[in-house]
């Protein structure tokens, strides 16, 4: 047994180790959705830091006057317009802070995962394949709540993602370590 060893190429792990990676369009478009997401969270929560010493029921009583809406022929006595404005009032600089720093943070979540993705690293594949699925019941929940074919299509949407990252995470991902070592 042995001697059966030492013939054994030392280089064979390291062969196999360099195959290169399946070629993968399906991955890219998960990319591309992960990176926009992170960067419109990211954008959004910079934005919103930015606005939070602003009187913002006022600046939307005054985004209601622009002719736009008149054209649009949206009121500000709609009760959706008015409740929105409600739900405004109540907001405080404080609030709009901290929801601005977490909504940063919580950019970081897509981006990270997306350039790992990108990068093909094997962590990253695990990292969507959890966030995906950690979402599917939330999902599932809310349609049978009520439903919405916005919620239906990015159910579908994260069950295929899960399904395909899992599938074929042997061929799109680097990985560290062999999946048979002899020793």
């Amino acid at each position: 047994m042995a001697s059966q060893e030492q013939f054994l190429p030392e280089s064979l792990s390291v062969v196999t180790a360099e195959i290169p990676l399946k070629r993968a369009p399906t991955l890219y478009a998960i990319v591309f959705f992960k990176l926009v997401k992170g960067f419109l969270f990211l954008f959004f929560g910079v934005v919103l830091y930015f606005q939070a010493s602003r009187d913002l029921p006022q600046e939307y009583a005054d985004l209601l006057k622009k002719p736009i809406f008149q054209n649009l022929r949206i009121h500000p006595e709609n009760r959706l317009v008015q409740h929105i404005a409600e739900q405004i009032a109540d907001v405080t600089p404080q609030r709009i802070k901290w929801t601005a720093l977490g909504t940063m943070a919580w950019s970081l979540f897509p981006l990270v995962e997306g350039f790992g993705l990108l990068l093909r690293a094997g962590w990253a594949g695990w990292l969507a394949i959890g966030e995906s699925a950690f979402f599917v019941p939330i999902e599932m929940y809310e349609l049978a709540r009520k439903f919405s074919w916005y919620l239906l299509v990015l159910t579908i949407a994260n069950i295929l993602i899960v399904w395909y990252l899992y599938a074929y995470r042997e061929q799109l991902f680097h990985h560290h370590h062999p999946r048979h070592r002899h020793h």
